[in-house]
């Protein structure tokens, strides 16, 4: 409870729904995952649905970059963001061979980040927790690249392992 009260109190400080590195989603198969617990990489949380023809244009960009990043300095989230049926999102995931962690949150439960004003909606979270930018609109392999350079070259991305 007392852990609760001071999350609420942070959260009415900074003017947000909740503490981004607080954010813990289950991915389809029921296994955890915690965004504080990646402090040190680049996290990309992508917010999308099946239904959303964009969305679906960039999850081979999501796959190539989670990929090549995946055991050095970044992954991706795909937070499924609808109501769906989990064995249709089971199945989706397979034939589209996504290979990162797919992590429903239905669009009635707040985020970390606000609301979500349109899908796709891509978060970069900085290695220190923060958030680097965020994306409205399909996102490309090459631009979230460009994002993580353009963080690195500032002052905290210079400190970061995860720029060097």
């Amino acid at each position: 409870m007392r852990r609760l009260l001071a999350l609420f109190l942070l959260l009415v400080a900074q003017g947000t729904a909740w503490a981004a590195d607080e954010l813990v989603l289950k991915d389809t198969g029921g296994r955890e995952h915690v965004l504080s617990e990646l402090k040190g990489k680049f996290v990309v949380v992508n917010f999308w649905a099946t239904w959303c023809p964009p969305c679906l244009e960039e999850i081979p960009e999501l796959i190539r970059f989670h990929d090549t990043h995946k055991d050095k300095d970044a992954v991706v989230w795909g937070v499924n963001h609808e109501k769906a049926d989990p064995a249709k999102l089971a199945r989706f995931i397979d034939e589209q061979m996504i290979s990162y962690p797919v992590l429903p949150l239905p669009p009635a439960r707040p985020t970390p980040f606000g609301p979500i004003r349109g899908l796709p909606t891509t978060v970069l979270v900085a290695p220190d927790g923060t958030v680097a930018r965020t994306h409205l609109g399909a996102i490309t392999h090459d631009t979230l690249e460009r994002y993580m350079r353009e963080w690195c070259a500032t002052p905290a991305g210079k400190e970061s392992k995860a720029c060097r």
